[in-house]
């Protein structure tokens, strides 16, 4: 997890002490040094309280007009941090008239830097606390956040360094030692870092730091019951620091409280929008249910903060793939490669939707390869291989089918061609006229009239008897 830095000094015009860190500034860039989930770099505003530094042997006389602009600042920044809406130029220029008004206002400087750390502009933040420790080489918050940035960098030999000259000048100091713990924790020494998060609370019972280093030692070691203790503890100091919400989460995650779970880690969420390990497991969950649309609203939440993270590309079109939005996918598969280009799991998934909804298992083939290469030792029951299995057999029948087809075809031609020759050779026997020659017309053959048999020869009349009379007239009828 990334270490939190301290937060805005704060100086009364009265005298030259810096009495309290009221308002904190959030890491948004660097690398990571400690658990986190999916690595997601983390960044939440705090309220941190208790004594700040103290002064050196000799401290330059401020102006009374550098205090009181000084004065300006420190209030209305604290106006912001109520209303919840910064206006980081506006309060740049404001310390910046102070530091211009007497370069020997060391908070001035500091506070520069906290702006600017919270803008991401990391060396810009690291020249400004360099001088003001240079100012005053006392102002232990701008060795602190110097040290954050070389643990969030991964510089942790460098950031044990500067905590350690903390200590040799503030003995009883309990900050510092609860970063040293935190140090010990993502090495793996429990034992080192449990001392002196305790060491810390002894000197300093309301440092949050130590007490985050006891819960989250407490839950990798699988003790439950008392990480749980420990991070109600810590919420009496804090109320609104997500890490404890998210912690809880993880500890009812474990005890198989799902639900109970979610609640935690929305909670997280709500209480600070940019607490980006919150955004990455409800994304998961919401993965694990088939919400889709739920990731993909974690999941542009975690790009709009960061918008270089090359894994969230990668489960973003994991998301679009489960909606079936397979080109939206390949997008935010293309983004990752930018980003990351040997991050295995981008050519696995962009694979899956090439070989089977693109219809090219060729390429597909190809893709999954190159995860393997990138993946290293890779276990032989490790779904890749049914898919490897699955592109080759899917190239085999298009094979089969494509050789199918040309046989088919070439049958065709040769069936084509048999029939023409035929013609041909029908034609050169003369048994096939040319179609464009005329047949000629037959004469139509003459009528051969039936011959009707002769009539029978009437017979000769009978005698007529001298006593018969003659016949009438056909008139008389």
């Amino acid at each position: 997890m990334s270490a939190r830095f301290d937060g805005f000094a704060t100086r009364p015009i009265w005298c030259g002490l810096l009495l309290a860190a009221l308002l904190s500034a959030c890491a948004t860039t660097g690398k990571q040094t400690q658990v986190q989930a999916d690595n997601v770099k983390v960044g939440a505003p705090k309220v941190a309280t208790g004594d700040a530094g103290k002064p050196g042997p000799t401290l330059p006389q401020i102006s009374k007009r550098a205090q009181l602009l000084f004065e300006d600042a420190v209030k209305l920044a604290a106006a912001q941090e109520k209303a919840g809406k910064w206006d980081y130029p506006l309060l740049e220029k404001k310390f910046q008239a102070a530091l211009d008004e007497d370069p020997n206002l060391a908070e001035a400087q500091y506070n520069l830097g906290v702006l600017a750390q919270r803008q991401g502009r990391l060396q810009e933040a690291a020249n400004h606390y360099k001088a003001a420790l240079k100012t005053r080489p006392t102002l232990k918050q701008a060795a602190e956040n110097l040290a954050v940035m070389l643990q969030n960098q991964g510089d942790v030999g460098g950031a044990v360094e500067i905590y350690k000259k903390i200590l040799l000048s503030f003995p009883d100091d309990g900050s510092a030692r609860a970063r040293l713990a935190e140090i010990y924790l993502q090495q793996g020494d429990h034992e080192r870092a449990m001392e002196l998060a305790r060491e810390a609370l002894i000197r300093e019972p309301k440092t949050l730091t130590a007490y985050k280093v006891m819960m989250r030692s407490n839950l990798e070691r699988g003790q439950l019951s008392m990480a749980r203790l420990v991070a109600l503890r810590a919420m009496k100091l804090d109320e609104n620091d997500p890490e404890l919400y998210f912690t809880i989460g993880q500890i009812l995650l474990k005890e198989g409280e799902r639900d109970k779970a979610l609640l935690q880690f929305r909670r997280s969420a709500e209480v600070a929008p940019n607490y980006l390990p919150a955004h990455v497991v409800l994304a998961k969950l919401a993965m694990e249910n088939e919400d889709y649309a739920g990731a993909e609203e974690h999941l542009r939440h975690i790009l709009q903060v960061d918008a270089k993270n090359a894994a969230a590309h990668v489960d973003l079109g994991v998301a679009y793939k489960g909606m079936g939005q397979f080109d939206k996918a390949l997008q935010e598969y293309e983004a990752a490669e930018k980003l990351d280009p040997d991050l295995a799991a981008i050519y696995l998934n962009k694979g899956v939707i090439i070989a089977r909804h693109k219809g090219d298992p060729v390429k597909g083939l190809e893709l999954y390869k190159k995860y393997v290469a990138l993946s290293g030792e890779v276990n032989s029951e490790a779904p890749v291989f049914k898919l490897i299995d699955e592109a080759q057999t899917a190239i085999q029948a298009k094979e089969e089918e494509r050789r199918a087809l040309e046989e088919a075809k070439r049958m065709e031609e040769e069936a084509k061609r048999l029939e023409e020759q035929q013609k041909k050779n029908a034609a050169a026997k003369g048994d096939v006229q040319p179609a464009s020659q005329k047949e000629p017309e037959k004469k139509p053959e003459p009528k051969v009239e039936e011959k009707k048999p002769a009539p029978a020869p009437t017979p000769p009349a009978p005698k007529k008897s001298p006593d018969e009379p003659d016949d009438e007239p056909v008139d008389n009828l």
